[in-house]
């Protein structure tokens, strides 16, 4: 009777030989009832999906109806094929031990006789290797285990980071002249550069549905002043990378991010600094396109300038059913000083509504964004079109600005995706007095701005990409857009539209390393056909670990 017994537990417990390091299929903490055991069945024939011809039909027609230790689940399934988990390994098998005990202390004392012994004997002698190799696997795990514990960083703390080193150059006369502002000695002023951006995101999860961010970053793109080194050499941020930033190399903490959920259906993101419109809500772009270290490389072409603001402050996500999620969400430009015209209501801001729907093979977003920026800081456009652009009225008057875009993406195929995005700018000046305006060509013109003058721009791009073509986890794709353009103004309006064309292929070596190279080009540079066409050649080396 013993020897049937074990002799059966022994033959079920081979049959799944990766046992002790098979991990659950789903780590959530939600109860999964098709997983959960039913109690005791009577009979083999309970089971719907075990049939005589089965190879263990024996060993579980002994176990289970003569010696009651195994158990279903809900649905009369056995699941002969699924990897046991230890969970259930531990309640079977002590399922069998009660009934060993309640055999041996109710039968007579030759129960276990010399013969039981031999055969069990015999079977430790013939699965002698396996029983070998099992002990290895175990040492091994509890090995590594003890490593990890040991070497860990944090129990609650991971740490990831991605490092960007670029060579970059651009070809094509400056904008407007040369840097003195000369119309008369226009010449590529932009010389072969190699620079590089580091980023180490502190990831930090209290309950396991929640994360704190803590980014430390360094790089060596930017002048001492913020501005960007290449757009200072061409005259136009349009040719701008979208990882430009930073200088000497001074490690800074330009962001941190709390994430938390209250339910399934209601979440919430908060940080005092660094926090965009990008950290809040969907931008609705393809995560391959919108990466800085493997995306596409420009600044205009990682996504729509609308999700492009924000400082400190808050926001609400609400999935409103399982495809259609709304965000709300206020930023600050400056929430930490709380001089005049400063602190998290009494300066600059951003507020954002965006309504995302998700289907099952793309989505597609609608954006509301209202902004207002004090005289000094304005830059309505991000840095992604031109210097009018940005600021209609000059910088030194104070302009508010609501933004409506629409974007969107969709996936024809695993190795085939299009996206798309485009907006309208309202632009309304808050004050009024002399300010210097650009002309397009590189210099600035002293017009008068009246409170209330109002000015008007537009933007949009297509992109197409194909992950995964010519080797897993590379990306080639190309975009065409317009960058913003000031199409009507009480002050000043742009002659031209601009024109950015471009080409990348991301080559994947391994999982940590990737190598870009990129191309594009600006028609009518900073919305002016009169300066020369902008070349942008880069090549990208991004190390994700």
């Amino acid at each position: 009777m013993i020897k049937t017994l074990f002799y059966s537990f022994f033959l079920l417990f081979l049959a799944i030989p990766a046992v002790w390091a098979a991990p659950p299929e789903d780590d959530s903490n939600a109860v999964d009832t098709n997983r959960t055991l039913q109690g005791q069945v009577s009979s083999v024939s309970q089971f719907s999906d075990v049939q005589p011809t089965d190879w263990a039909f024996g060993a579980l027609q002994s176990l289970v109806e003569r010696y009651g230790c195994i158990a279903g689940y809900p649905n009369s399934t056995y699941r002969g094929n699924r990897a046991l988990t230890r969970y259930e390994f531990a309640a079977g098998l002590n399922a069998c031990l009660d009934r060993i005990n309640e055999l041996i202390s109710t039968a007579t004392s030759d129960l276990v006789n010399k013969q039981d012994l031999a055969v069990m004997q015999k079977l430790q002698q013939d699965f002698a290797t396996e029983l070998t190799t099992l002990r290895g696997r175990v040492d091994t795990v509890e090995a590594h285990t003890a490593t990890l514990e040991a070497q860990q960083f944090s129990t609650t703390t991971r740490l990831n980071a991605q490092i960007i080193t670029a060579i970059s150059d651009t070809f094509g006369n400056r904008v407007g002249g040369d840097a003195s502002g000369n119309p008369q000695r226009e010449r590529d002023e932009s010389n072969l550069f190699f620079a590089t951006r580091g980023r180490l995101n502190l990831e930090s999860s209290f309950t396991g549905k929640d994360l704190l961010r803590v980014r430390l970053e360094f790089g060596n793109f930017a002048n001492p002043d913020g501005s960007s080194q290449i757009a200072a050499a061409t005259g136009t941020g349009m040719t701008r990378l979208n990882f430009d930033n930073d200088n000497n190399n001074t490690l800074i903490i330009p962001h941190i991010r709390y994430y938390f959920p209250v339910s399934d259906s209601l979440s919430f993101v908060v940080g005092p600094a660094g926090i965009g419109y990008n950290d809040i809500t969907d931008n609705v772009t393809p995560a391959t396109i919108g990466d800085d270290g493997n995306g596409i490389p420009s600044q205009f072409g990682k996504n729509s300038l609308l999700f492009e603001r924000g400082g400190g402050g808050a926001a609400a996500n609400w999935k409103i059913t399982k495809d259609l999620l709304l965000t709300l969400g206020y930023l600050s430009n400056i929430p930490n000083v709380p001089s005049a015209q400063n602190g998290l209501f009494d300066g600059g801001y951003n507020a954002l509504a965006h309504l995302v729907y998700y289907g099952k093979q793309g989505a597609i977003g609608v954006a509301y964004s209202h902004g207002y920026n004090p005289a000094g800081t304005v830059n309505i456009t991000a840095g992604r079109g031109s210097t009018l652009s940005s600021a209609p009225f000059g910088n030194t008057i104070a302009t508010s600005n609501s933004i409506v875009g629409v974007q969107g993406y969709y996936r024809f195929s695993p190795n085939f995706q299009i996206h798309s995005w485009g907006g309208y700018i309202w632009a309304n000046a808050k004050s009024s007095g002399l300010s210097d305006i650009s002309n397009g060509r590189g210099g600035t013109d002293s017009l008068f701005v009246n409170n209330g003058d109002n000015a008007n721009a537009w933007f949009g791009a297509i992109g197409m990409s194909f992950p995964d073509v010519g080797g897993k986890g590379n990306l080639p794709g190309i975009l065409f857009g317009i960058p913003p353009r000031v199409s009507s103004s009480d002050v000043r309006q742009e002659r031209d539209n601009a024109y950015h064309i471009e080409a990348f292929y991301r080559y994947r070596l391994n999982d940590n390393i990737s190598v870009t190279p990129g191309f594009w080009v600006i028609l009518n540079p900073e919305n002016d056909n009169r300066n020369d066409t902008q070349y942008v050649g880069v090549l990208r080396t991004t190390f994700d670990f």
